[in-house]
Protein backbone atom coordinates (compact mmCIF):
# COMPACT_ATOMS: atom_id res chain seq x y z
CA UNK A 1 0.00 0.00 0.00
CA UNK A 2 1.25 3.48 -1.20
CA UNK A 3 0.81 6.38 0.42
CA UNK A 4 -0.78 9.55 -2.00
CA UNK A 5 -1.66 13.36 -0.82
CA UNK A 6 -4.44 14.84 -2.75
CA UNK A 7 -5.47 18.43 -1.78
CA UNK A 8 -9.18 19.55 -2.73
CA UNK A 9 -12.56 18.14 -2.12
CA UNK A 10 -14.36 19.59 -5.10
CA UNK A 11 -15.69 17.21 -7.64
CA UNK A 12 -12.17 16.40 -9.33
CA UNK A 13 -10.24 15.89 -5.61
CA UNK A 14 -13.02 13.82 -4.19
CA UNK A 15 -13.09 11.44 -7.18
CA UNK A 16 -9.32 10.79 -7.37
CA UNK A 17 -8.85 10.22 -3.73
CA UNK A 18 -12.20 8.10 -3.91
CA UNK A 19 -10.39 6.32 -6.63
CA UNK A 20 -7.16 5.62 -4.98
CA UNK A 21 -9.07 4.71 -1.69
CA UNK A 22 -11.07 2.21 -3.61
CA UNK A 23 -7.63 0.95 -5.54
CA UNK A 24 -6.41 -0.24 -1.89
CA UNK A 25 -4.38 2.82 -1.69
CA UNK A 26 -3.85 5.23 1.45
CA UNK A 27 -5.32 8.55 1.16
CA UNK A 28 -4.62 11.84 3.21
CA UNK A 29 -7.18 14.59 2.05
CA UNK A 30 -6.03 17.75 3.54
CA UNK A 31 -8.69 20.62 2.50
CA UNK A 32 -8.75 24.46 4.76
CA UNK A 33 -11.75 22.69 6.79
CA UNK A 34 -11.42 18.78 6.83
CA UNK A 35 -13.89 17.94 4.19
CA UNK A 36 -14.24 15.36 1.95
CA UNK A 37 -15.89 11.81 1.83
CA UNK A 38 -16.29 8.98 4.09
CA UNK A 39 -13.68 6.32 3.54
CA UNK A 40 -11.74 4.17 5.09
CA UNK A 41 -8.85 4.21 3.46
CA UNK A 42 -9.21 8.38 3.55
CA UNK A 43 -7.82 10.34 6.41
CA UNK A 44 -8.98 13.98 5.90
CA UNK A 45 -6.95 16.87 7.41
CA UNK A 46 -7.58 20.43 7.59
CA UNK A 47 -4.70 22.45 7.25
CA UNK A 48 -3.64 25.70 5.33
CA UNK A 49 -1.86 24.36 2.35
CA UNK A 50 0.16 27.68 1.86
CA UNK A 51 1.93 26.84 4.89
CA UNK A 52 4.93 25.24 3.32
CA UNK A 53 6.15 23.30 6.17
CA UNK A 54 2.85 21.77 7.69
CA UNK A 55 2.10 20.78 4.25
CA UNK A 56 5.44 19.25 3.79
CA UNK A 57 5.00 17.41 7.08
CA UNK A 58 1.59 16.06 5.88
CA UNK A 59 3.36 15.40 2.51
CA UNK A 60 5.90 13.44 4.55
CA UNK A 61 6.54 9.74 3.34
CA UNK A 62 3.74 10.18 0.06
CA UNK A 63 4.29 8.48 -2.96
CA UNK A 64 2.32 11.53 -4.46
CA UNK A 65 1.01 14.99 -3.72
CA UNK A 66 -2.05 15.06 -6.10
CA UNK A 67 -3.89 19.17 -6.59
CA UNK A 68 -6.98 19.20 -6.84
CA UNK A 69 -7.22 22.68 -5.33
CA UNK A 70 -7.54 26.06 -6.74
CA UNK A 71 -8.74 29.87 -4.55
CA UNK A 72 -11.72 31.17 -5.41
CA UNK A 73 -11.58 31.95 -9.27
CA UNK A 74 -11.66 35.58 -8.26
CA UNK A 75 -9.04 35.39 -6.03
CA UNK A 76 -6.23 33.72 -8.34
CA UNK A 77 -4.15 36.65 -8.98
CA UNK A 78 -3.36 37.08 -5.00
CA UNK A 79 -3.60 33.19 -3.58
CA UNK A 80 -2.90 31.29 -6.34
CA UNK A 81 0.60 32.20 -6.28
CA UNK A 82 1.35 31.40 -2.41
CA UNK A 83 -0.30 27.70 -2.83
CA UNK A 84 1.73 26.92 -5.68
CA UNK A 85 4.81 27.55 -4.26
CA UNK A 86 3.80 25.91 -1.42
CA UNK A 87 2.94 22.78 -3.18
CA UNK A 88 6.02 22.83 -5.18
CA UNK A 89 8.30 23.73 -1.64
CA UNK A 90 6.06 20.16 -0.42
CA UNK A 91 7.25 18.24 -3.20
CA UNK A 92 10.82 19.36 -3.17
CA UNK A 93 11.29 18.70 0.24
CA UNK A 94 9.49 15.22 0.71
CA UNK A 95 10.71 13.61 -2.70
CA UNK A 96 6.79 13.24 -3.63
CA UNK A 97 5.92 12.81 -7.20
CA UNK A 98 3.99 16.24 -8.12
CA UNK A 99 1.29 15.87 -9.80
CA UNK A 100 -0.72 19.37 -10.91
CA UNK A 101 -4.46 19.27 -12.22
CA UNK A 102 -4.16 22.31 -14.50
CA UNK A 103 -6.16 23.00 -17.75
CA UNK A 104 -5.64 24.71 -20.91
CA UNK A 105 -5.76 28.38 -20.49
CA UNK A 106 -2.10 28.77 -20.90
CA UNK A 107 -2.35 28.00 -24.48
CA UNK A 108 -4.35 30.50 -25.52
CA UNK A 109 -6.78 30.68 -28.66
CA UNK A 110 -6.32 28.12 -30.83
CA UNK A 111 -7.26 26.78 -34.37
CA UNK A 112 -7.43 22.95 -34.86
CA UNK A 113 -7.08 20.36 -31.59
CA UNK A 114 -4.51 20.88 -29.44
CA UNK A 115 -1.86 18.40 -28.15
CA UNK A 116 0.17 18.63 -25.52
CA UNK A 117 3.02 20.04 -27.63
CA UNK A 118 1.65 23.32 -27.83
CA UNK A 119 3.99 25.69 -26.44
CA UNK A 120 2.10 27.86 -24.30
CA UNK A 121 0.78 31.34 -25.37
CA UNK A 122 -1.75 32.99 -23.01
CA UNK A 123 -4.04 35.24 -23.59
CA UNK A 124 -4.75 36.72 -19.92
CA UNK A 125 -3.72 37.48 -16.69
CA UNK A 126 -5.51 33.77 -15.70
CA UNK A 127 -3.80 31.93 -18.75
CA UNK A 128 -0.41 33.70 -17.84
CA UNK A 129 -0.80 32.21 -13.76
CA UNK A 130 -1.35 28.67 -15.35
CA UNK A 131 1.76 28.85 -17.45
CA UNK A 132 4.25 30.30 -14.92
CA UNK A 133 2.92 27.81 -12.29
CA UNK A 134 3.93 24.99 -14.79
CA UNK A 135 7.02 26.99 -15.66
CA UNK A 136 8.38 26.97 -12.34
CA UNK A 137 7.03 22.97 -11.50
CA UNK A 138 8.92 21.91 -14.94
CA UNK A 139 12.28 24.33 -14.27
CA UNK A 140 12.88 22.24 -10.90
CA UNK A 141 12.06 19.08 -12.67
CA UNK A 142 14.68 19.53 -15.23
CA UNK A 143 16.94 20.88 -12.44
CA UNK A 144 16.73 17.07 -10.90
CA UNK A 145 14.87 18.76 -7.53
CA UNK A 146 11.24 17.44 -8.07
CA UNK A 147 9.22 15.25 -10.55
CA UNK A 148 6.59 17.04 -11.44
CA UNK A 149 4.03 16.94 -14.35
CA UNK A 150 0.72 18.49 -15.25
CA UNK A 151 -2.90 17.18 -16.27
CA UNK A 152 -4.83 19.18 -18.09
CA UNK A 153 -8.57 19.18 -19.22
CA UNK A 154 -11.33 20.56 -21.60
CA UNK A 155 -14.82 22.31 -20.70
CA UNK A 156 -15.92 20.83 -17.16
CA UNK A 157 -19.01 19.07 -17.46
CA UNK A 158 -20.52 16.05 -14.82
CA UNK A 159 -22.35 15.71 -11.89
CA UNK A 160 -20.60 18.04 -8.80
CA UNK A 161 -18.98 20.39 -11.58
CA UNK A 162 -18.33 23.90 -10.93
CA UNK A 163 -18.64 24.76 -15.04
CA UNK A 164 -19.94 27.55 -16.50
CA UNK A 165 -22.65 25.45 -18.46
CA UNK A 166 -23.61 23.90 -15.55
CA UNK A 167 -23.21 27.31 -13.61
CA UNK A 168 -25.56 29.10 -15.82
CA UNK A 169 -27.65 27.11 -17.76
CA UNK A 170 -28.05 23.46 -16.03
CA UNK A 171 -30.75 23.48 -14.18
CA UNK A 172 -32.75 26.12 -16.29
CA UNK A 173 -32.46 23.26 -19.25
CA UNK A 174 -33.17 20.33 -16.91
CA UNK A 175 -36.32 22.15 -16.10
CA UNK A 176 -37.62 23.18 -19.19
CA UNK A 177 -37.01 27.05 -18.75
CA UNK A 178 -35.19 29.51 -21.23
CA UNK A 179 -31.34 29.47 -20.43
CA UNK A 180 -28.71 31.64 -21.19
CA UNK A 181 -24.64 30.93 -21.56
CA UNK A 182 -21.97 32.75 -22.20
CA UNK A 183 -20.59 31.43 -25.57
CA UNK A 184 -20.98 30.71 -29.48
CA UNK A 185 -23.47 28.40 -28.98
CA UNK A 186 -22.45 27.20 -32.26
CA UNK A 187 -18.87 26.36 -31.48
CA UNK A 188 -17.45 22.98 -30.26
CA UNK A 189 -15.92 22.28 -27.98
CA UNK A 190 -13.95 19.21 -25.95
CA UNK A 191 -16.19 18.20 -22.67
CA UNK A 192 -14.09 15.89 -19.86
CA UNK A 193 -15.82 14.53 -17.15
CA UNK A 194 -14.90 15.15 -13.37
CA UNK A 195 -14.38 11.13 -13.13
CA UNK A 196 -11.92 11.22 -15.76
CA UNK A 197 -9.89 13.96 -14.70
CA UNK A 198 -9.49 11.82 -11.81
CA UNK A 199 -9.22 9.17 -13.86
CA UNK A 200 -5.73 10.61 -15.71
CA UNK A 201 -4.77 12.00 -12.24
CA UNK A 202 -4.38 8.58 -10.76
CA UNK A 203 -2.77 6.77 -13.78
CA UNK A 204 -0.14 9.19 -13.80
CA UNK A 205 0.41 9.35 -10.25
CA UNK A 206 0.54 5.60 -10.18
CA UNK A 207 2.10 4.75 -12.75
CA UNK A 208 5.53 6.57 -11.63
CA UNK A 209 6.16 7.77 -15.22
CA UNK A 210 5.73 10.91 -17.28
CA UNK A 211 7.11 13.55 -15.28
CA UNK A 212 8.05 16.42 -16.72
CA UNK A 213 5.61 16.40 -19.21
CA UNK A 214 1.85 17.88 -19.76
CA UNK A 215 -1.06 15.28 -20.57
CA UNK A 216 -4.93 15.42 -21.02
CA UNK A 217 -7.41 13.73 -20.10
CA UNK A 218 -9.43 11.82 -22.58
CA UNK A 219 -12.73 13.94 -23.33
CA UNK A 220 -16.13 12.42 -23.13
CA UNK A 221 -17.13 14.50 -26.19
CA UNK A 222 -16.91 16.97 -28.57
CA UNK A 223 -19.96 19.30 -28.83
CA UNK A 224 -21.60 22.79 -29.28
CA UNK A 225 -22.87 24.69 -26.31
CA UNK A 226 -26.14 24.16 -28.58
CA UNK A 227 -25.74 20.31 -28.98
CA UNK A 228 -24.83 19.75 -25.16
CA UNK A 229 -27.95 21.23 -24.01
CA UNK A 230 -30.44 19.26 -26.45
CA UNK A 231 -28.74 16.27 -25.18
CA UNK A 232 -29.31 17.23 -21.56
CA UNK A 233 -32.77 18.46 -21.78
CA UNK A 234 -33.09 15.22 -23.72
CA UNK A 235 -32.02 13.35 -21.01
CA UNK A 236 -34.20 15.01 -18.18
CA UNK A 237 -37.42 14.40 -19.57
CA UNK A 238 -37.40 18.06 -20.58
CA UNK A 239 -38.73 20.30 -23.69
CA UNK A 240 -36.35 21.05 -26.21
CA UNK A 241 -33.88 23.86 -25.09
CA UNK A 242 -34.80 27.54 -25.37
CA UNK A 243 -30.82 28.48 -25.08
CA UNK A 244 -29.70 32.09 -25.81
CA UNK A 245 -25.88 33.66 -25.71
CA UNK A 246 -25.33 35.88 -23.06
CA UNK A 247 -23.84 39.34 -24.60
CA UNK A 248 -20.75 40.86 -22.81
CA UNK A 249 -23.65 43.86 -21.55
CA UNK A 250 -25.41 41.07 -20.29
CA UNK A 251 -22.52 39.54 -18.14
CA UNK A 252 -21.36 42.45 -16.84
CA UNK A 253 -24.74 43.38 -15.15
CA UNK A 254 -24.64 39.98 -14.01
CA UNK A 255 -21.75 40.39 -12.35
CA UNK A 256 -23.04 42.79 -10.49
CA UNK A 257 -24.34 39.98 -7.94
CA UNK A 258 -21.78 37.82 -8.71
CA UNK A 259 -18.39 39.41 -9.02
CA UNK A 260 -17.15 35.96 -10.09
CA UNK A 261 -18.91 36.19 -13.18
CA UNK A 262 -16.58 39.62 -13.87
CA UNK A 263 -13.78 37.03 -14.23
CA UNK A 264 -15.44 34.88 -16.97
CA UNK A 265 -14.92 38.01 -19.73
CA UNK A 266 -11.02 37.37 -19.59
CA UNK A 267 -11.45 33.97 -20.95
CA UNK A 268 -14.01 34.57 -23.95
CA UNK A 269 -11.62 33.50 -26.62
CA UNK A 270 -12.24 29.58 -25.02
CA UNK A 271 -16.21 29.68 -24.67
CA UNK A 272 -16.48 32.17 -28.13
CA UNK A 273 -13.95 30.21 -30.79
CA UNK A 274 -13.95 26.08 -31.01
CA UNK A 275 -11.91 24.47 -28.18
CA UNK A 276 -10.72 20.94 -28.95
CA UNK A 277 -8.09 18.55 -27.32
CA UNK A 278 -6.24 15.67 -28.53
CA UNK A 279 -5.80 12.99 -25.73
CA UNK A 280 -4.54 10.33 -28.03
CA UNK A 281 -1.25 10.04 -26.01
CA UNK A 282 -2.41 10.12 -22.83
CA UNK A 283 -5.22 7.13 -24.10
CA UNK A 284 -2.40 5.60 -25.93
CA UNK A 285 0.50 5.68 -22.61
CA UNK A 286 -1.89 4.77 -19.68
CA UNK A 287 -5.02 3.17 -21.18
CA UNK A 288 -7.37 5.80 -19.89
CA UNK A 289 -10.63 6.10 -21.35
CA UNK A 290 -13.60 8.56 -21.30
CA UNK A 291 -16.80 7.39 -19.82
CA UNK A 292 -19.46 7.36 -22.45
CA UNK A 293 -20.98 10.58 -22.61
CA UNK A 294 -24.81 9.08 -22.60
CA UNK A 295 -23.75 8.27 -19.29
CA UNK A 296 -22.04 11.67 -17.89
CA UNK A 297 -25.43 13.69 -19.32
CA UNK A 298 -27.52 11.14 -17.98
CA UNK A 299 -25.81 11.38 -14.62
CA UNK A 300 -25.96 15.20 -14.81
CA UNK A 301 -29.72 15.39 -15.69
CA UNK A 302 -30.16 12.95 -12.75
CA UNK A 303 -28.07 15.14 -10.23
CA UNK A 304 -30.34 18.30 -11.77
CA UNK A 305 -33.38 16.75 -11.22
CA UNK A 306 -33.53 15.09 -8.21
CA UNK A 307 -35.66 16.21 -5.64
CA UNK A 308 -34.21 18.29 -2.61
CA UNK A 309 -33.23 16.17 0.75
CA UNK A 310 -36.24 17.42 3.62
Amino acid sequence: MSRYVVLGAGSTGTATARLLADEGESVRLITRGGSGPVHPGIERVAADATDPDRLTALVEGATALVNCAAPPYDRWKQEFPPLAASLLTAATRTGAGYVMLGNVYAYGPVDGPVTESRPPAPAGVKGELRAAMWADALAAHRAGRVRATEVRAGSYFGPGAQSLFLLMAGRQLAAGEPAAYYADLDAPHSWAAPVDVARTLVAVARAGTGWGEVWHVPSFATLSARELAARLAAAAGAPAPRLTATSDRELAELALDAPVLGEVAEMRYLTHRPFVLDSTRTERVFGVRATPAAEVVAAVAAELTAEPAA
